[in-house]
């Protein structure tokens, strides 16, 4: 049974209705999906590190972009098989508490790879001649260090407040994770402050870097139409096309979920969700390979290995 009112609880629940004769489907759905992701972002990883020609600032960035999308879709995706498997919408709250705080951490750190991206393509198309001096090994690391920092140390500030709340009453969350705003929107104590360090957390650490990839575009763009060459811009927006979709498919999937939740539960919410979870970090290996003859030809040399033939 459900806990009735209580100030402090064991168990949330999660809202993501499936019919019996759905069931296996949706297993079956989710299990395919879910290793596609793993795979295709395992590959990326493997293959920039193991071609000496991607060792390069933007491979760089994208191999630990492929590592964050590998754990972000594992914080989600096998504990919805495990509960359709098992019939059971429940997950106890130190476990949410754990999906939610590391959730968060991906997600941020996702954020932060986009922005340092975008910059690395503006160096790259607006300052071409400086780029290798710019965009150093150096500078490359203590970037995605200090990505990984912040990304950590204020999910956990938001997590440890989390932790000061009680729940009661209601206790089903919109999504089929545990996700920060859906946890806060549980309690029945006064959660003001943790509301309030969510929005200044997402305005200064979503929102300014999201500023700073449209400004970073802003400048690509302006410097492609200054190129005279049909081909020279051609090639100048190649190098950011794939970028900018995943750039739009996060963002997209990003204003959707929270937009779709904010209103009462629905399919729209739970799709969006499973957009922005699962799909987004599935998708991201195929947008980059497809698009990228440098991916490609790593990949093809990586699978025609002995090893790999064997």
């Amino acid at each position: 049974m459900r806990p009735g009112n209580k100030t402090s609880i064991s168990e949330f629940f999660f809202k993501f209705p499936i019919k019996q004769e759905q069931q296996l489907f949706i297993f079956g759905l989710f299990l395919g999906m879910y290793l596609v992701s793993v795979v295709g972002n395992f590959l990326i990883m493997l293959a920039i590190g193991a071609d000496s020609h991607l060792h390069t600032p933007m491979y760089f960035f994208l191999s630990n972009l492929s590592f964050t999308d590998l754990c972000l879709v594992s914080t989600t995706v096998p504990k919805l098989l495990v509960s359709i498997l098992t019939n059971s919408e429940a997950i106890s709250y130190s476990a949410c508490l754990t999906q939610m705080y590391f959730f968060s951490v991906f997600a941020c750190m996702d954020n932060f790879l986009l922005t340092v991206m975008a910059y690395d393509r503006f160096v790259a198309i607006c300052h071409p001649l400086r780029y290798a001096t710019i965009m150093s090994p150096k500078l490359c690391g203590l970037l995605v260090l200090l990505s990984w920092i912040i990304s950590f140390l204020d999910c956990l500030i938001q997590s440890l407040m989390a932790m000061q709340l009680s729940f009661c009453k209601d206790h089903d969350l919109s999504f089929f994770f545990c996700d920060l705003p859906q946890v806060l929107k549980l309690s029945c104590t006064e959660a003001l402050i943790n509301n309030i360090l969510v929005y200044f957390t997402t305005g200064l650490l979503g929102v300014l870097p999201f500023m700073g990839i449209l400004f970073s575009y802003t400048k690509i763009c302006y410097s492609i139409v200054r190129v005279s060459s049909p081909g020279g811009k051609y090639k100048a927006f190649s190098t950011c096309g794939s970028h900018l979709c995943v750039v739009t498919l996060f963002y997209g999937t990003v204003f959707g979920m929270y937009l779709s939740s904010s209103t009462t539960h629905s399919w729209k919410s739970t799709v969006a969700s499973v957009m922005y979870s699962v799909i987004t970090p599935m998708l991201n290996p195929f947008i980059y390979s497809l698009r990228n003859k440098d991916i490609k030809g790593a990949l093809k040399r990586l699978i025609s290995r002995p090893t790999f033939s064997q």
